[in-house]
């Protein structure tokens, strides 16, 4: 949920108007204080405290959000400088469309780990291609490397991942949750975890430089000049579900802040609603877990 600030001051002896417009649960808020009694032509100018992070305010507020919207959605956040975590429907299992590439290459690079060899030229070409770009035929094949099903379950055992489950054939078709994506990006980002800090940042750094087109979704929530690191996925369900699945998983960083955040849908009518819903609750996690911080 975006801020917006109109400030209207008229000149000494006349009344001020500030508009403080913070829009939440679709309300805009109004506050108007009286001009500055000391004359001298200076504006009155009140600056809003953010309020004190209420995770009860904050999924009552998406609940009536989503009763409004097509489909069903869930999300997982956590700051890992302020500790605040947040969840609605976090456990509750969403098709992954193209987000399992992530889990796909960190069960690569577990597998290395474990053979004490690093990925060859061929496989960082893939990799590259499968997060940048969300190639499909890259991640057919890196599936494979990694032994498709069996593979990615015993990976995601290491990573503690309890709510996802491989489709043994199409990648796409896996299940997962929002927690066991916030579980895995939060192993990326930092100890301890099962990849070695190296890996970890070769993932993220992939996950910073995806193409243009494909950087909607968390990206939402980020501020200017933070980094956001990111995969999203989308795909029109034909036997999970009705309509479109649009998720987005990643990492936003600022100053004061590290949030790994991970927002799922399924049944929308259209990609594009689902994409509104994603960015939309990403934008209202964020912004709350800021709290009075900022």
């Amino acid at each position: 949920m975006r801020r917006s600030v109109a400030v209207l001051a008229v000149a000494a002896g006349a009344v001020a108007a500030v508009w403080t417009g913070m829009i939440a649960d679709g309300q805009l808020r109004r506050a108007a204080h009286p001009a500055d009694p000391g004359g001298g032509g200076r504006r009155a100018v009140t600056v809003a405290k953010a309020p004190e992070f209420d995770p009860l305010r904050l999924r009552g507020g998406l609940r009536a959000y989503l009763r409004g919207r097509p489909g069903r959605a869930g999300v997982m956040a956590a700051d890992l400088r302020s500790g605040r975590t947040f969840g609605l429907n976090e456990t509750s299992q969403f098709v992954t469309a193209s987000v399992i590439k992530v889990d796909i290459l960190a069960a690569l690079l577990l597998q290395h780990q474990w053979q004490g060899v690093g990925l060859s030229e061929g496989e960082r070409a893939l990799a590259g291609r499968m997060i940048r770009r969300s190639d499909n035929a890259a991640a057919d094949a890196l599936y494979a490397d990694v032994g498709r099903g069996d593979g990615l379950r015993r990976a995601g055992e290491v990573f503690g991942l309890e709510h996802t489950d491989p489709y043994p054939v199409s990648w796409g078709s896996s299940w997962t949750s929002p927690s066991d994506q916030v579980r895995l990006i939060r192993s990326l980002a930092s100890a301890p975890s099962p990849l070695a800090p190296a890996n970890g940042r070769y993932v993220l750094r992939l996950m910073r430089s995806v193409v243009p087109a494909q950087a909607w979704g968390i990206s939402a929530a980020a501020r200017p000049g933070e980094r956001v690191a990111l995969k999203n996925g989308w795909v029109p369900l034909r036997y999970e579900g009705n309509g479109w699945a649009v998720n987005s998983i990643g990492r936003i960083t600022g100053h004061g802040h590290d949030f790994v955040v991970a927002v799922f849908s399924c049944d929308s009518p259209t990609m594009r609603e689902g994409v509104a819903t994603v960015e939309h609750v990403a934008t209202a996690v964020v912004s709350a877990l800021r709290g009075a911080d900022g």
